[in-house]
């Protein structure tokens, strides 16, 4: 699988590449934000992001653009800066998984291989069709009325616990275990913003609001 590191610490870059070439990752670097930026249309599988870039392009930057241009693709954030609104805000962009440096590589390795796990899993063949969507599980894909609507990874994730739940209601507590696992230390208020935003893009889900508590499919 391809990955793109963004790392501008030149010793870090290439102990981080020769750990992830041993597992038989493909590796690319990028010294900063502006290079990182010609590549957003690339067909490529995860990015691990630093926040702190040299030049006028920063790790916020990017994740806007390569979600703008392809939502799909998996984010890390690996960074310095290990404040609470830092993880906060790095989730609520989209990306996958946050670590603060310094980091140990082989964690680094593992985390690489927990989210490109989470990716490749097929959780069925079953196209489901709900309210005119036509949702494929294992391709991870939506149409609606002939227009393909692109989500997000832990966009995706969180409408499949929906859509395999209908009726059932969620606690914002236990959509965090369940969309970015239990390891996840933040604020659960990225659930609202990850709702709001599978909202935007798909208008006709039936998403109830259980005040006080979380959210259910109807």
């Amino acid at each position: 699988m391809k990955i793109y590191l963004v790392e501008d610490e030149f010793d870090l870059a290439q102990i981080v590449k020769k750990y992830l070439e041993k597992e038989d990752y493909q590796v690319t670097i990028f010294s900063n934000g502006e290079e990182a930026l010609k590549h957003l249309t690339d067909e490529v599988d995860l990015w691990i992001l630093d926040i702190m870039l040299p030049g006028d392009v920063n790790g916020y930057d990017l994740i806007k653009a390569i979600k703008e241009k392809r939502p799909e693709q998996a984010i890390i954030f690996a960074s310095a800066r290990d404040h609470e609104i830092d993880k906060i805000r790095g989730l609520e962009l989209g990306s996958d998984d946050y670590i603060a440096k310094p980091y140990s590589p082989r964690e680094l390795v593992l985390r690489v291989k927990a989210v490109l796990k989470r990716i490749v899993t097929t959780t069925s063949g079953v196209v489901v069709r709900y309210e005119g969507y036509e949702i494929n599980l294992e391709k991870r894909s939506i149409r609606f009325q002939e227009r393909h609507i692109k989500l997000t990874h832990k966009e995706f994730d969180l409408l499949v616990l929906l859509i395999e739940n209908k009726n059932t209601p969620f606690s914002r507590e236990n959509i965090l275990r369940k969309v970015w696992g239990n390891d996840y230390l933040g604020s659960n208020r990225v659930v609202d913003d990850l709702l709001r935003r599978v909202r935007n893009k798909m208008p006709h889900l039936k998403i109830e609001t259980i005040y006080g508590f979380g959210y259910r499919l109807l």
